[in-house]
């Protein structure tokens, strides 16, 4: 598409069907002025306006500004600065931690101001009390058991869209987004009972930044404006963030059809700001769908920059993949309209946004990009970064299990990520915690409890949910593929020479097929380094792999129902199971047929057993090997996990190579919990002269 004038490009959009592009019309909820840039002085509104302001997050932090967690993270988990190695880095006993016990009571966290907490999270918030202690009073500014943090009806965390449980929407994981400001210091202690389970993110301004100290009262002065923020996450999000309400704005958009292969562009000239990107693809079923917004993808070069900044696979941009997958938040959404993208992205001189379709088919696309003056020089603001990308950075034997999210040089901000997860096997993918190396941190100033704990919802629960700055926008019962964010807006990370931001992958995709496919948000100077290229076409649809070569030593040969794993045997007394693990089958029920492969040596007759698990939730099985039935229904009930010895099946002909074990769930003993479990530890082969 060949650059356009402004008033060329209005005009066009203005002739356009409504059904086909939509005016967006500003939103009527006009909150009154924005937070201003690179303050020295916040009061409270300011803070509560940032929870409404895409533009806060885009000016470059100053020295002494960062953004930390205090988590429940297993503190087995050390970095040995002797060696320079970590040690125990897997850990994962990550409920129960604290800094330290003082007068009966856990120390959560502790943290020197000027500061805002700005999240608290937990997956199991209980009775017991949780105090916070502000600037060295001797009484806390809040006192409630910690479960009534997440209620959204006691005060002063009264405010059901920033205070809440994602029960309401069938799902677990306890929220509170509600700025928490101290001046001098902060100390959060628990009393027994207090629950499992916590991360406390918080923002340390620089020295000499004033802000006011958290209190019930300074909360009742602002409830007007907290209502209306509270109101807007209810009722209006899809709409263009109300800090833009009467600025004059300018609307680019049209209709382009890309054939294969084709590049369309649109210039902008600065300085001004895109505040928001809007786009739809005209697609056929949902195969065509999933393919389309991969392999056609957006790219965004800022003034003078050697490299596109941006660059994202259209679907991915919009926050979920694959293929459109309906929801709200505040930055980002898919509605029946197509996609919005509401992020801030300012420029000095120019901006050259392209769309590129590299699928196999024309693509017609409907797009919207609204413009808006900058209210502040460039000069200290960030360039917006986006890419996607899969696999692109390893880490050391030592570092296992962590899975590169961002690695970034110079100064600005860590936005979020989407995260694309093909999980083809089912069971929990997302064991893994969040870690977040800061300026050549060797510890991480965040460390998380677990993947789920990180996007804000708890216990690996498979329902779908929507809020403000996270969403769980797709899900297959944690099986097949997952789409999940957190956009860190009020909570992004600042850095000022490097940033290195991890989760931990605990399932290698040679042994499960689970692969990791992620869409990550930052902001970075003019001069900071962006090491991500573009992916090339074929990597980015259809890559996953259908099966996983092996579980447990197994290759499994169909896609049965239900879940299969590794599981981890080590803490069972009774028996010693081949590596520690055998391959287990849950989710399963009468009828169901799993399909695993063994290897013979060379073709033949042998003698083939079978060592399997039993306890009291396992199922009554039928056995076939190479379709030839193989003994009698075995029954696997037995009130604790044991071993089998071999389990003769009977005298088969098999070939060379692999051969075939079928396992049909028949039933279950009238004793057993009727999970119908199966677990596979090895199949023995004797051979027959």
């Amino acid at each position: 598409m060949a650059p356009m004038d402004t008033n060329e490009q209005k005009r066009r959009v203005a002739m356009m069907p409504l059904r086909r592009l939509p005016v967006l019309v500003c939103a009527a909820l006009v909150l009154g002025a924005s937070t201003g840039w690179a303050q020295t002085a916040y009061t409270y509104r300011d803070l509560l306006m940032q929870m409404l302001d895409p533009r806060a997050p885009a000016v470059l932090p100053a020295d002494g500004e960062y953004c930390k967690q205090w988590s429940s993270w297993d503190r087995a988990s050390q970095y040995d600065e002797a060696t320079g190695k970590y040690i125990n880095w897997a850990a994962n006993g990550d409920g129960h931690h604290f800094i330290r016990e003082e007068n009966g009571m856990g120390v959560l966290a502790e943290m020197q101001g000027p500061g805002c907490i700005w999240r608290i999270w937990s997956a199991l918030a209980q009775d017991g009390h949780v105090k916070i202690y502000l600037d060295g009073a001797e009484q806390p500014v809040v006192d409630l058991p910690f479960k009534k943090y997440f209620t959204g009806d006691t005060p002063p965390f009264n405010y059901p869209q920033l205070s809440y449980h994602l029960e309401d929407q069938g799902c677990r994981g306890q929220n509170l987004y509600m700025p928490i400001p101290y001046q001098k210091s902060c100390k959060i202690v628990a009393e027994k009972g207090w629950g499992r389970y916590y991360h406390f993110v918080y923002r340390t301004y620089p020295k000499g930044t004033q802000v006011p100290t958290f209190s019930a009262q300074l909360v009742a002065q602002h409830a007007d404006l907290l209502k209306k923020i509270n109101d807007f996450f209810a009722e209006k999000m899809g709409e263009l963030p109300p800090v833009y309400a009467g600025m004059e704005l300018e609307t680019h958009g049209g209709g382009l059809e890309l054939a294969p292969g084709a590049k369309e562009s649109l210039e902008l000239t600065g300085p001004k700001a895109i505040v928001a990107i809007k786009g739809k693809i005209k697609c056929g079923d949902r195969a065509d769908e999933m393919a389309a917004l991969r392999r056609v993808a957006l790219q965004i070069t800022w003034d003078d920059q050697p490299r596109p900044a941006v660059w994202c696979p259209v679907g991915d941009f919009f926050g979920t993949a694959p293929g459109w997958n309906k929801y709200k938040s505040f930055l980002t959404g898919v509605t029946d309209e197509g996609g919005y993208a509401y992020w801030y992205m300012p420029f000095a001189k120019r901006a050259r946004i392209e769309v590129i379709n590299e699928d196999t088919v024309p693509r017609q696309i409907e797009y919207k990009v609204i413009v808006a003056p900058l209210d502040r020089p460039f000069e200290g603001l960030g360039y917006f970064h986006c890419k996607w990308h899969r696999d692109t950075f390893e880490v050391p034997p030592d570092r296992w299990p962590d899975w590169s999210l961002l690695h970034t040089e110079g100064r600005g901000r860590y936005l979020g990520v989407m995260l694309h997860v093909w999980n083809p096997l089912g069971g929990w993918w997302g064991e893994g915690d969040e870690k977040f190396f800061v300026d050549g941190e060797k510890y991480p100033s965040t460390f998380g409890t677990g993947s789920e704990d990180y996007f804000g919802y708890a216990w690996c629960d498979p329902h779908l949910f929507q809020r403000a700055y996270h969403c769980q926008t797709m899900t297959q019962n944690n099986k097949g593929h997952q789409s999940v964010f957190r956009w860190q807006l009020v909570d992004n990370v600042p850095f000022h020479t490097s940033f290195d931001g991890y989760i931990e992958k605990y399932f290698r995709t040679e042994e499960r097929g689970t692969q990791y496919a992620v869409t990550v948000c930052w902001y970075l100077d003019p001069q900071g380094k962006d090491p991500y290229d573009p992916v090339p076409v074929e990597q980015r649809h259809d890559y996953y792999v259908k099966k996983a070569l092996k579980i447990a030593g197994f290759r499994i040969l169909n896609e049965p129902p239900g879940n299969l794993e590794a599981q981890g045997m080590q803490h069972f007394p009774l028996g010693k199971w081949s590596n520690n693990d055998h391959l287990w089958w849950t989710g399963a029920k009468p009828g169901d047929v799993l399909e695993v492969g063994f290897e013979a040596p060379k073709d033949g007759k042998y003698q083939v057993a079978v060592i399997l698990t039993k306890a009291r939730d396992y199922g009554i099985v039928q056995l076939s090997i190479n379709g030839q039935k193989a003994g009698d229904p075995i029954d696997l009930y037995n009130p604790e996990v044991i071993r089998t010895e071999p389990i003769p099946l009977g005298t088969f002909e098999l070939n060379k190579g692999e051969n075939t074990l079928r396992v049909e769930i028949v039933g279950a003993n009238e004793k057993a919990i009727k999970a119908y479990m199966f677990g596979l530890d090895d199949v023995v082969l004797t051979p027959i002269e």
